[in-house]
């Protein structure tokens, strides 16, 4: 039997979904037996890969490196899980969306808040550049499936991907599963 290619991402967001993640503990020696593991922030693989068959997305779209990521993830992925509340929402980073732009922001970090040294970043890969907004996972890229919470739960996480293990959709109905925060 050919194991399922999985990945999960890590966008702008505090990857408190992943460490929910990694809470599945004993569970994580079941889903290691079904998966490949692909690309992960919990290994050392630096370009996203083709061929994925699912993967898991945490955080909002924040800067330029999370637009092209999103978009090579989306491309290159069958089935797309919007994972934990910054995805589906774009959540706490969509806070700074009130400031009104990027430079106010950048203003904010660099200069205001700065004890020394204060100086905006000024080259280049020092800082992706960031995006007017935050944006949800889906206001960028088409999305399969929606995995609410702040973080999910682990026992959240096993529901909808033990479905999808056996090329089942999940239920994600009901407060334990679509509960926000």
């Amino acid at each position: 039997m050919d194991k399922i290619k999985l990945a999960t991402v890590w966008l702008c967001g505090c990857s408190g979904c992943h460490m929910s993640f990694l809470d599945l503990d004993e569970w994580l020696f079941d889903l290691a037996a079904q998966v490949e593991l692909l690309y992960s922030p919990l290994i050392d693989i630096k370009e996203y890969p083709h061929g994925v068959d699912l993967v898991l997305v945490e955080g909002g779209v924040a800067n330029q490196d999370n637009l092209e990521l999103i978009h090579k993830v989306r491309e290159r992925s069958k089935c797309l899980v919007s994972f934990g509340d910054c995805a589906v929402t774009a959540n706490v980073p969509s806070m700074r969306n009130m400031l009104g732009g990027v430079e106010p922001i950048l203003n904010r970090c660099y200069l205001e808040l700065a004890d020394i040294n204060a100086q905006l970043p000024q080259g280049e890969g020092i800082v992706p550049p960031l995006l007017k907004q935050v944006l949800p996972v889906h206001e960028v890229v088409p999305v399969d499936i929606y995995l609410p919470g702040c973080p999910p739960s682990a026992e959240r996480i096993r529901t909808a991907i033990a479905p999808l293990l056996r090329g089942e959709k999940p239920k994600i109905e009901g407060r334990e599963m679509i509960k926000f925060g």
